[in-house]
């Protein structure tokens, strides 16, 4: 899945879920309710330090994107949500990540001996019994 499609998925759910409350504006400290689910999932409450990038649901810390907890407070506060998008994502890094030439793998003909044997397992062979 693109890095674009995903954050947009978050966002969608941030417009449609979650209630923002103001803890503290100044130190960025909010709360952010989910709704109860039909399921009968839902109904959490996070804290979310937006100056600090802390957040109690812990998915920004383990994801590295902003949270659709996140971007609610975000749209509630008219703020930028790509401020807290970290740099790797953004295009300008995409773009020198390929910027540099490629060239294919020449046959092994054209490779270099090297000091050690080189062993090559068939794909489709199978885990024989206690083996690691």
């Amino acid at each position: 899945m693109q890095i674009s499609t995903k954050f947009l998925r978050i966002e969608l759910k941030s417009r449609r879920e979650h209630k923002v409350t103001t803890y503290n504006p100044r130190e960025g400290i909010y709360m952010v309710k989910s709704p109860i689910r039909v399921s009968g999932t839902g109904n959490n409450v996070y804290t979310l330090r937006l100056n600090n990038k802390l957040y109690s649901c812990r998915k920004w810390q383990t994801y590295t994107l902003p949270c659709s907890h996140v971007l609610a407070v975000c749209r509630e506060n008219r703020l930028r949500t790509d401020a807290y998008v970290p740099e790797i994502y953004s295009r300008q890094t995409y773009k020198k990540a390929y910027q540099a030439n490629f060239h294919p793998v020449l046959s092994e003909n054209f490779w270099r001996n090297v000091p050690f044997n080189l062993i090559f397992y068939h794909p489709n062979m199978k885990k024989e019994r206690g083996r690691k």
